[in-house]
């Protein structure tokens, strides 16, 4: 059902007039807490600037992490294309190992589940893995995906996407079909009770809602999270960053008299909560590495779009009809087929090669007819190995292309590391609202190049398009 925006957004109070985000800031700077987010895509990284992203969580490079003075740490896990059971190991790992590596530094930090803001993911099992592996006694776990770049919002515990003037509810959009995550309820409480299998009832989950942070203010959330007890589930209600920002400055409240969190979040909570005040998209000249050639010919990039949501498709619709772009449909049945897999392979790669050569830009996409079923195969092994595709097809390519942009979460992650082998990467910031914009670093297939992280339910039907755009300027 949709349901105008509009009708929404004048119901509710006016928002809290204070800006909250300097002190928010000078709170996290002055506790020395490091903010370390558990990633289960690259697309997280989608709100914040200037901080580093690592794909890998040995003991030493969590240790390395610690040690850097920035209060904020993203740590790529890819665990959404993962079984629940690995997800859930992975994730005790990576908590396993941080403990041993904070020996030697003893900082205080607070851990971020992040994931997707519209209810993809291994909830509770991330959260439950990482309850485990507390020293300390957890009194609540937030809830909150809230992502005001990507047009998500949460109004009387009920979770919307936005798309036009319209709110939809987010249990009635394509997301909630998910092959693998999918799920019916709207209402977080609903959707917590589902997602646990009524482990936890509707009636046990606390509601901070926008009367009280907008008309109470921080103070009040503050008595609300003192008293959440027992791991309870704490939901969180916002429709802009200023919602938010009072509930952090609340929620720091409540951390500073002794209370403990885990929170379960989209990518705005991550930015408020590092207190990082709000910065503009990237310009074009911000786009081009200092070590680029000149224009002698034109640059070439290379767009893999590997996401089949129908955002995802409309876009690919409109970048093809793009000047300077060549693109080819990589065959998803042929892909699964290990008779045919080589050999599709091999096709995509020579014509990537060749319109590289020739200073065009490639694109580079899966079939769009979903395959879920295949030789007993789960959908989720299906969508593993289409992915695994996509990769060979990076990592071995011979020619370098100018800049990469990934389309979909685990595409973006998994060309990342296992294409381009990336172990640390530097997050410039953002080219369109909620599409992050990476550095690689040394230790990459190619080193210093541009590599934009573009979240499959992301941006209208022209986004891809735009990005392209922006970067072709860069080295105009």
């Amino acid at each position: 059902m949709r349901i105008l925006s509009s009708s929404i957004i004048n119901s509710l109070p006016p928002i809290w007039d204070e800006d909250l985000l300097p002190d928010i800031r000078n709170k996290v700077i002055a506790s020395g807490q490091k903010i370390i987010v558990l990633d289960d895509d690259p697309t997280g990284t989608q709100t914040v600037y200037d901080i580093p992203v690592f794909t890998r969580w040995d003991v030493s490079d969590l240790a390395q992490i610690l040690s850097e003075p920035n209060p904020l740490a993203y740590i790529l896990t890819n665990s959404r294309s993962l079984p629940r059971q690995e997800a859930y190991r992975l994730t005790q790992e990576i908590c396993t190992n941080l403990k041993s590596a904070n020996l030697s530094y003893h900082r205080p930090y607070v851990i971020i589940s992040r994931s997707d803001s519209t209810l993809r993911g291994h909830f509770p099992a991330e959260v439950d893995a990482i309850l485990e592996q507390q020293t300390n006694v957890v009194d609540g776990i937030i809830l909150t995906p809230f992502f005001e770049e990507g047009k998500r919002y949460t109004v009387n515990d009920i979770h919307y996407v936005g798309e036009g003037d319209d709110w939809i509810p987010a249990g009635e959009t394509e997301f909630a079909r998910d092959a693998v995550f999918g799920y019916r309820s709207s209402n977080l409480r609903d959707w917590v009770n589902e997602k646990t299998s009524g482990r936890i009832r509707q009636q046990d989950v606390i509601s901070i809602d926008l009367n009280t942070i907008r008309q109470k203010g921080p103070k009040a959330v503050r008595d609300i999270l003192t008293k959440v007890q027992n791991a309870q589930v704490c939901i969180v209600n916002a429709v802009n960053y200023r919602d938010m920002e009072v509930f952090v400055s609340g929620l720091l409240q409540a951390e500073n008299i002794g209370k403990r969190f885990i929170y379960r979040t989209a990518a705005s909570f991550v930015r408020v909560r590092a207190g990082f005040p709000r910065r503009g998209l990237l310009q074009p000249f911000e786009l081009k590495p200092a070590n680029a050639p000149r224009n002698h010919s034109a640059p070439s990039g290379l767009i893999v779009a590997g996401s089949y949501v129908q955002k995802s498709s409309r876009q690919i619709e409109d970048l093809q009809k793009l000047d300077r772009i060549r693109s080819i449909e990589v065959s998803v049945k042929y892909l699964i087929d290990e008779k045919q897999r080589e050999n599709e392979i091999r096709r995509v790669q020579q014509f990537i090669s060749e319109g590289l050569t020739h200073s065009q830009d490639v694109l580079v996409y899966t079939s769009r007819n979903l395959i879920t079923e295949y030789n007993n195969l789960t959908s989720l092994q299906i969508g593993q190995i289409v992915s695994s595709g996509l990769v060979d097809i990076v990592r071995t390519l011979p020619v370098k292309p100018s800049w990469i942009i990934a389309k979909g979460g685990i595409t973006s992650s998994d060309i990342a590391t296992k294409s381009l082998g990336i172990r640390r990467a530097q997050v410039l910031g953002q080219i369109l609202p909620g599409v992050p914009v990476w550095q690689t670093g040394p230790e990459s297939k190619w080193e210093n190049i541009i590599y934009v992280v573009f979240p499959g339910n992301v941006g209208g039907e022209d986004a891809i398009s735009q990005v392209v755009r922006l970067i072709r300027s860069a080295y105009e």
